[in-house]
Parts: structure tokens; C-alpha cells; sequence
């Protein structure tokens, strides 16, 4: 499988306070019951609050962004206990150590820890648009632009979540590969098995990555750079019905020969009703999975698309 791997191989980077570290400017904590509950069962956190790491106390005044000049100052409403150039330090500190992390999950709203929509006010306490990034996070995800990252919030939403999990388990599955070392053979197989993710996050992509490997004029290390940032920027868009449905057509084509009068028809039922959003995407991808065990399709079964990540966090069921 292509999850298959020890949850303690698969590091993801958090927020102290979602998974229950009273370490909030109140003493409190913001407790994730998808991080805590259900995401750790499969992975293993390595836990940051930048706000007590650079030595604010617990409890303590609550500090904010203030624009003033033009500039992104973190401290309290009154200005004073400015720690912007302190949270920035350990934003490079802890992003220089962290390579082996393969993704990040913020608190949202955070001065320091918010992936943007971050209140920002005047030196007068005014609101102004709120377009802040957390001072803290931002070093994090400058310093990894691959890393899938996301914030506790937007974990909420099932077509989000999901896309942030399906983007922690393709990334790892990259960071492991590489680390075996990296090959011209190694980075094909590594495709041909995200063909139809790709497909069903941005076709324009998909046709872009295979011509980027077609290409005999680059040196592996420069195509394996540009292919990783072009898989990781199209998997970032959320797929649609309409792309996924196009995915499975293509899927359907690869066995369908095989397939007896009823049971192609009942599977373009699968896929249409998803389509038109009567049935959650794993009834079709179901019935595709029974009919392979009948039908093998080696190339069809490594597809990371059908396994994504652990079935039992039900991600599919949802939408």
C-alpha cells in the first residue's frame, strides 16, 4: 500500500494548544478532536507554541498585530512587549530543523501561528483588513514551500481535511523515496502512481508533470525539484466532482473489457450518481476495488488515488 508506513515515521508539526497543551495566554487550550481522536492514529506530532517557547509567560496579556509604517509589529495592544523579531527567529530556528516533517497543522487566527486571515489593527487599536499571516508560521511554510500545512479551523471542513491528509501521505511517500535515493526509475514509478491523483486535481498539471519527464535536457536533480513543486501546487487545488467522476471514466476504461453487460452498467450508475452528488465518492471507488480483486490491473492497483491514505479515516465517506 502506499501508506503503509509506522505512524511514527509520519511527523506532522502542530500547534501545542490543538492537542490539548494549556498553552494559551488564558492557561487554556484549543483541543482538535480530529488531531487528538483521529489523525494521530496515524501519525505522530512534534508539538510547538512559539508564543512560551520565546518567554511569554502562561498566563499572560494577549499580544496582537499591529501595522504601523507599513510594517508587522507582534506585541500587546499598547504596543509594548513587541516580540515580532523573537517569533521570527524561532520560526527560522525550528523551520531549519524541521526538514522532516511532512506537514503542519497551525492554530488558526494566532498572531504567530494563524496561516493568514490574521487580525491585524492600526498603532489606535482600529481593525484594519484582516490579511496577517502569523509571524511564527510564516517562517515555517517560507523556509517549506512542498509542506502541505493547514490550519485547525479549516480542518473542519470534509473536502479540506481531506485534501490535507491525501497531501500529508503523498508528501511523505516522496520524502521516502528520495531518501532511498533518487533515480530516473524511482521518479517515473513515483508518477505513475499519482496519474490519477493528479488527474483529479488539475488535468493541465497532469499533462504539464508527464512532458517535464519526457524531457532528456535536464539533469534528474532539477526535473525531480520542478516535478515535486508541480505535484504538490496541483494537489493543493480541491478536486471536484466533475474531476473525479472524468477519473474514474478513465479508470472504468481500463477493465471495463472484462466486465460483464451488467456490471458496466452498474458501475457508469456509480459514477454518474456521483456526478450528480447523489452517493460520496467511495461507493464507485468501492465497486472498482471489487471488480479489480476479480479483474487484477497491476497498474491500476499501485494507483495512489485508490488508496490514498488509511481507509479507516473514512475521509471519502463524507462527500
Amino acid at each position: 500500500m502506499i501508506y503503509s508506513v509506522d505512524k511514527k515515521d509520519i511527523e506532522i508539526g502542530i500547534s501545542a494548544c490543538l492537542i490539548g497543551e494549556k498553552v494559551r495566554f488564558d492557561a487554556s487550550n484549543k483541543p482538535s478532536h480530529f488531531c487528538i481522536k483521529e489523525f494521530s492514529e496515524h501519525v505522530s506530532y512534534k508539538s510547538f507554541c512559539p508564543e512560551v517557547a520565546v518567554g511569554l509567560p502562561i498566563p499572560r496579556p494577549t499580544i496582537r498585530q499591529i501595522k504601523r509604517d507599513d510594517v508587522i509589529h507582534v506585541s500587546q495592544k499598547d504596543g509594548s512587549g513587541d516580540v515580532t523579531e523573537a517569533l521570527k527567529a524561532y520560526g527560522k530556528k525550528i523551520a531549519s530543523m524541521t526538514k522532516s516533517l511532512s506537514g503542519y497543522i497551525f492554530c488558526a487566527k494566532s498572531p504567530s501561528c494563524g496561516m493568514e486571515r490574521v487580525k491585524v489593527y492600526s498603532p489606535e487599536g482600529n481593525s484594519l483588513p484582516s490579511k496577517g499571516v502569523g509571524a511564527f508560521a510564516k517562517e515555517i511554510m517560507d523556509a517549506n514551500p512542498l509542506l502541505p500545512c493547514e490550519e485547525n479551523g479549516r480542518l473542519n471542513d470534509p473536502l479540506l481535511r481531506e485534501n490535507f491528509v491525501a497531501r500529508v501521505f503523498a508528501y511523505k511517500h516522496w520524502q521516502t523515496v528520495v531518501e532511498s535515493g533518487l533515480t530516473k526509475h524511482k521518479l517515473t514509478t513515483f508518477h505513475s502512481q499519482y496519474k490519477y491523483t493528479v488527474m483529479s486535481h488539475d488535468l493541465i498539471a497532469y499533462k504539464e508533470l508527464g512532458q517535464l519527464l519526457a524531457r532528456a535536457d535536464l539533469p534528474l536533480d532539477e526535473v525531480a525539484a520542478q516535478y515535486i513543486l508541480g505535484l504538490m501546487t496541483a494537489l493543493k487545488i480541491i478536486a471536484t466532482r466533475k474531476k473525479h467522476a472524468n477519473t474514474l471514466d478513465h479508470i472504468q476504461g481500463y477493465f471495463s473489457k472484462h466486465l460483464q453487460a451488467n456490471e458496466r452498467q452498474e458501475l457508469c450508475e456509480q459514477i454518474d450518481a456521483y456526478r450528480e452528488g447523489l452517493i460520496p465518492l467511495m461507493a464507485p471507488l468501492t465497486l472498482i476495488k471489487h471488480y479489480l480483486l476479480n479483474h487484477p490491473k497491476d497498474y491500476l492497483t499501485k494507483q495512489a488515488y485508490l488508496s490514498p491514505y488509511p481507509d479507516k479515516l473514512r475521509l471519502r465517506y463524507a462527500y
